[in-house]
């Protein structure tokens, strides 16, 4: 009997070897994953802790989303995305937005030629691969509309022209939550461009000491200087594609669609999230599954994306907030209410 049970026990270990090696040879993600933690190991040379943002940065890039970073001034917003953008082997531009920027200085302008009696256009900061916005709350509503009308249809319309935007093209906007005066609060129904929003915290008693030993150690000025360039733009679009052919399986899809359809019908959120969310939140648990080297996606890379998805696409009901409930602890509820298919 116990040799039965024995042979049953190691038949199955070979039928999930097998299977395993099935997803290997399926879609090869050895030089992605390879790839994106040589990617890690740059931005660790400056960047200590702060995993969680970094990871969910990766997963921007291969869903070719945009990403919304908030956090308090001093936690490595902006350093992070400036580190990140020179590992890839794209354009680069970075944008500070103040009160008095207008949509003509991030999207450009046609000036008058005075040689051939023309009016030529001048491509302004926005015509990145990778673009990062500074402080984004802190331009007006018409301004930010311009911005977010780039980040959806990845092309501007002027004088009746066509200019598209490079490819790849990610926008990386970063907001401070405890500062407002002199903000423009962004608006809610324009807010799901972004792909995730990520809230970044204080770093840990040990990361803290690090942080000062490093800049205590460090004898070089620019601290980014010395990061290597890892994937070139080619590479990137490739990845890209590759993470669109990983597999998801029905019921996974149905998971998806039931932790959507559960913030629309939730008592505590006076908006839930729209179709788009569900998009959102396919495409990124994909890139999650690609940056851990797999072809397919399971429940936790689905749990994993979801409060960055969701937490900016929903409102919670003027009550419940008052209460000090927020939306994290929302949709941790419904994804603890949802049965997790097997």
């Amino acid at each position: 009997m116990e040799n039965t049970e024995y042979q049953n026990t190691e038949n199955q270990e070979i039928n999930l070897a097998k299977i395993e090696n099935d997803f290997e040879q399926r879609i090869d993600m050895v030089d992605l994953k390879n790839s994106l933690q040589k990617v890690k190991e740059e931005i660790s040379k400056v960047i200590v802790g702060q995993e969680d943002m970094i990871n969910h940065l990766l997963v921007t890039l291969l869903a070719n989303g945009h990403v919304l970073i908030e956090g308090v001034p001093g936690v490595a917003k902006t350093i992070t995305a400036k580190i990140l953008a020179k590992t890839i082997d794209v354009d680069f531009s970075r944008i500070q937005f103040t009160p008095d920027l207008m949509p003509s200085d991030i999207l450009g302008t046609s000036i008058f030629n005075v040689r051939n009696s023309e009016f030529e256009f001048k491509k302004g900061p926005i015509f990145s691969s990778f673009v990062l916005i500074d402080e984004i709350n802190r331009s007006p509503a018409k301004t930010q509309s311009a911005l977010f009308e780039v980040m959806e249809e990845r092309q501007i319309t002027m004088d009746g022209i066509r200019y598209p935007m490079n490819e790849p093209f990610i926008v990386i906007a970063t907001q401070n939550p405890i500062e407002y005066e002199g903000t423009y609060r962004l608006p809610e129904a324009q807010l799901d461009r972004f792909l995730f929003k990520i809230n970044v915290g204080y770093p840990t008693l040990e990361q803290e000491i690090a942080i000062i030993k490093n800049q205590h150690q460090s004898r070089v000025e620019d601290k980014t200087e010395h990061i290597n360039k890892i994937i070139t733009s080619e590479e990137l679009k490739k990845y890209q594609s590759l993470v669109k052919e990983i597999v998801v399986e029905p019921q996974l899809i149905e998971y998806i669609a039931k932790i959507t359809i559960n913030t629309r019908e939730n008592q505590f959120l006076y908006l839930g999230a729209s179709p788009r969310a569900s998009l959102a939140l396919l495409s990124a648990s994909k890139a999650f599954a690609a940056l851990r080297g797999r072809d397919f996606v399971s429940p936790e890379d689905i749990k994993e994306a979801s409060f960055a998805v969701l937490r900016h696409r929903v409102i919670v009901s003027p009550e419940r907030e008052m209460e000090g409930l927020t939306a994290d602890e929302i949709i941790r509820q419904i994804l603890e209410g949802i049965e997790i298919p097997r």
